[in-house]
């Protein structure tokens, strides 16, 4: 890293190899950020080819986040790094998203429990000793988490992992109720990702200015927030 970017904001970003995540990291450095983000994969991706274009500003780190073995190999090898954001963009879906819960396998359920609520809340716990004292630790949630927005039902199993995630960020929030860092749960809207699909009615060239928004804007405010993508309050 060069001594003209040493001292810029630096944020770590646990999945970043494509879709929000990768955006998120380009709409970061665009804005003079430091990036640390993670891949699963041995193979090149989206946030490798950024970190080419901008050596001085973004490092490739490896890590599975439903691996906890990998998650604590992360934190020593960045020991040494205080970030002013954590910002842990994680999920996935259901094959089936119209499966009620019902109707899916218990080993779809566990799947998907697994990687959108039970890792990232672990990710957040291991690597929390990164984050600068007055810094922010984020999550990437959903609107579907609110269970008082779900008027209309649907994607039954996503909902259930968003709102537990949302339940585990509070009780996570209460045991730090007397830290100093912002606490951020992130309902981005409905956007054009692999796993948005095509019908979603943002970009992400309109969406992603507006999540780094919030992100930035939400430093310096201790406690948990659950927001949209425009900063507004997302009902629990």
């Amino acid at each position: 890293m060069s001594e003209s970017t040493s001292f810029n904001p630096s944020i770590l970003l646990v999945g970043a190899s494509r879709g929000l995540g990768h955006a998120m990291a380009e709409e970061f450095v665009k804005r003079g950020w430091n990036v640390v983000g993670t891949v699963r994969g041995k193979t090149q991706t989206e946030l490798h080819k950024l970190a080419d274009r901008y050596p001085d500003q973004v490092t490739v780190e490896f890590a599975d986040i439903t691996d906890t073995n990998q998650l604590v190999a992360l934190r020593d090898r960045l020991a040494q790094r205080r970030f002013d954001v954590l910002f842990v963009n994680a999920g996935t879906a259901n094959q089936n998203q119209e499966a009620t819960i019902t109707e899916v396998s218990t080993e779809e359920f566990v799947r998907v429990m697994v990687t959108n609520a039970l890792s990232p809340m672990r990710t957040i716990e291991t690597l929390e000793g990164l984050v600068k004292e007055k810094g922010l630790i984020g999550i990437m949630s959903s609107g579907q988490g609110s269970v008082a927005n779900n008027e209309k039902g649907g994607h039954e199993v996503y909902r259930g992992t968003k709102a537990a995630l949302n339940m585990y960020m509070r009780s996570y929030a209460a045991r730090h109720a007397d830290g100093a860092r912002s606490l951020l749960l992130m309902a981005p809207g409905w956007i054009r990702t692999a796993l948005g699909g095509e019908n979603a009615p943002f970009t992400m060239e309109e969406a992603i200015p507006d999540i780094v928004n919030v992100v930035i804007g939400k430093q310096g405010k201790p406690g948990l927030q659950y927001l949209d993508r425009k900063g507004k309050t997302v009902p629990w």
